[in-house]
C-alpha cells in the first residue's frame, strides 16, 4: 500500500498492473494462495482497453473465456455464469464477467482505477545496484488522474498492462512515416477498431476511408465499412497492405476450424471481388500530407503512389511499452521483446498460437527476482497470444510467489493448431481454446452468432493486423 511500513517483504502486497482479464485472473489466483494483491488500472474502470472495442464479437464461446480461479471466486456471489456456447462481444465480456469479478469485495478493495504506473524500481536502488537487491521491496511510482504521485512498496510485480496503448507505426521498418504524428493530431487517423456502424457512424458515413493492415481487426473494420457503404451513399472503401496478396487473411473459408472466423474471410473476399473494397497490395507508406483531406504517400513495385482519403483506420498491431521498466533488470528476446526464453517459442515466423509450448513462471522469469510480464505484453511484438495462455501464466506465477514451485512448474495448456488462433489485437488481449478431443469439437461447432466479428485484445490473439 502507499508507503507501507512493514519490514518483512512477505507481508507486502503483490502489485498487479492492469485490470483486464489476465490482470484480474492474476488477482484471483493470488487470493486463492493467501497473497494480497493491489491492482493498478490506468483506466477509469476495469478492462478499459476492451471497452474501446466492446462492439466486437469474439470467435470463441464463453466456456473458454473465464479463468478457473475467477470462476471459483465468483461462485459464492450469486453470479450467473453465461451460456458456455454463446460468443460474447467485448462489452458482454466486461458486463457479464469482468465487472462482476471486479466487484467481488476482495478484488474491489484491492483495485485502484485512474492510476497509472510511471516507474518501477527497488526501494533505494537503481538498476546498477546489486547488493541485497533480491530482498529489497519493489517501489512503484504511480500517478492519479490529477497528476499526483504516490509510491507503493510491494513484494512482487505482475505486469499485465497489455499493449493497446502503444500501436505500431504506419510507416516502414517499424518507424513512423513522415507527417504521421501531425496526421494523427489533425484527426485524420482514427483509433483502431472504431464502431463504424453505430457509435462512430457519423464520422465515416459518406467518406473515403482507408484501412491499413492485414490482420483480422482490419477485416472486421472492412466488413463494417462494407455494411455502412451499402446504407450510406458516397461511402468509399480502400484497403492497403504491404503484402502482394490478401489471400492469407481470407483464410480457409469453409475449412476453417472456427466457422465464425472462416466466414469472416469469405465475406471479405466477396467484397473485394465485387469491387466494394478497392485493394492496394504491395503498398508501403512513406509519408502523409494533410490539408482538407489526407494524402497517403507510398511506394509500390510500379513506383511512388498516392491515395487521397478522408480518414485512415490503422490496423497494424501493437508493441509493448517498456518505458516504465527502465530500472528493472529485464532479459528480453531481441526480436519480439518477449522474455528471452519465450521468444523463440512464439516467433510468428515459425509458430501459430496452437504450437506454442505451455509456459509459466520459470519461463517468464527475468533477472529481477519476483518480477513478471504476463498477458499480451509478455508476447512483446508477437501476434499469437491467447487469453487462456495468460490464465495459465498467472496461475503458475501465483504458485511460485506462494512458494509452491511444484505447482508453478506443472504447466498444462493444450491448444489446437487451428481453432481460435489467428485473430489480432491486444491488449489485452486473448481468448481461447484449451482442450482437445470432444471439447475441441464443441469449440469448433458453429455457434450461429448473429454477428461475426473478431476478438481483439483479449480474444484469440493476433495483435491487430500486426503483419500488414
Amino acid at each position: 500500500m502507499p508507503e507501507n511500513t512493514e519490514t518483512g517483504n512477505q507481508q507486502l502486497p503483490v502489485a498487479v498492473i492492469g485490470a483486464g482479464p489476465v490482470g484480474l485472473a492474476a488477482a484471483a489466483h493470488l487470493l486463492e494462495r493467501g497473497l494480497t494483491p493491489v491492482i493498478i488500472e490506468a483506466g477509469d474502470a476495469p478492462a478499459a482497453a476492451i471497452d474501446a472495442w466492446g462492439h466486437i464479437r469474439l470467435f470463441s464461446p464463453w466456456r473458454y473465456n473465464i479463468d478457473a480461479a475467477a470462476r471459483r471466486l465468483l461462485a459464492g456471489t450469486g453470479w450467473q455464469e453465461p451460456d458456455p456456447e454463446v460468443l460474447p462481444t467485448g462489452g458482454e465480456l466486461i458486463g457479464e464477467y469482468l465487472n462482476p469479478l471486479a466487484s467481488v469485495p476482495a478484488i474491489a478493495g484491492a483495485l485502484r482505477t485512474n492510476t497509472r504506473v510511471t516507474g518501477i524500481s527497488r526501494q533505494g536502488m537503481d538498476k546498477t545496484h546489486s547488493r541485497g537487491r533480491e530482498t529489497t521491496p519493489f517501489l512503484l511510482r504511480v500517478e492519479d488522474a490529477e497528476g499526483a504521485t504516490t509510491n507503493y512498496r510491494v513484494r512482487a510485480v505482475i505486469d499485465a498492462s497489455g499493449t493497446w496503448n502503444t500501436p505500431n507505426p504506419l510507416g516502414q521498418a517499424g518507424l513512423q512515416a513522415e507527417g504521421e504524428v501531425e496526421a494523427r493530431a489533425a484527426g485524420f487517423i482514427t483509433d483502431p477498431l472504431p464502431d463504424v456502424t453505430r457509435r462512430d457512424r457519423a464520422r465515416f458515413a459518406g467518406k473515403h476511408v482507408l484501412v491499413v493492415g492485414a490482420g483480422h481487426s482490419a477485416a472486421n473494420t472492412l466488413l463494417s465499412l462494407g455494411e455502412l457503404a451499402a446504407q450510406e451513399p458516397g461511402t468509399r472503401i480502400s484497403w492497403a497492405i504491404r503484402r502482394n496478396s490478401a489471400a492469407g487473411l481470407y483464410g480457409g473459408g469453409d475449412l476453417d476450424g472456427l466457422p465464425a472466423r472462416g466466414a469472416l474471410g469469405s465475406r471479405l473476399r466477396a467484397l473485394v471481388e465485387e469491387g466494394a473494397i478497392e485493394l492496394h497490395t504491395s503498398f508501403t507508406i512513406t509519408g502523409f500530407k494533410n490539408a482538407d483531406s489526407l494524402a497517403v504517400v507510398g511506394t509500390t513495385p510500379d513506383g511512388q503512389a498516392q491515395l487521397d482519403v478522408d480518414l485512415l483506420v490503422p490496423a497494424t498491431g501493437f508493441r509493448p511499452d517498456l518505458d516504465m521498466l527502465r530500472e528493472v533488470r529485464l532479459d528480453l528476446d531481441p526480436a519480439v521483446e518477449a522474455p528471452r526464453e519465450l521468444g523463440p517459442l512464439i516467433d510468428p515466423e515459425f509458430h501459430s498460437c496452437g504450437t506454442v509450448e505451455p509456459h509459466g513462471a520459470r519461463l517468464l522469469a527475468h533477472p529481477e527476482k519476483d518480477f513478471y510480464i504476463t498477458g499480451m505484453k509478455s508476447y512483446g511484438r508477437a501476434p499469437t497470444f491467447l487469453m487462456a495462455t495468460g490464465y495459465e501464466q498467472v496461475r503458475s506465477i501465483a504458485a511460485a510467489l506462494a512458494g509452491d514451485q511444484e505447482a508453478a512448474d506443472n504447466v498444462e495448456l493444450v491448444l489446437p493448431e487451428t481453432g481460435v488462433c489467428s485473430t489480432d489485437l491486444g491488449g489485452s488481449c486473448d481468448t481461447t481454446t484449451t482442450t482437445t478431443g470432444a471439447d475441441e469439437a464443441a469449440c469448433c461447432a458453429a455457434p450461429e452468432p448473429a454477428f461475426l466479428g473478431i476478438p481483439t485484445g483479449l480474444a484469440h490473439g493476433r495483435s491487430a493486423g500486426q503483419e500488414n
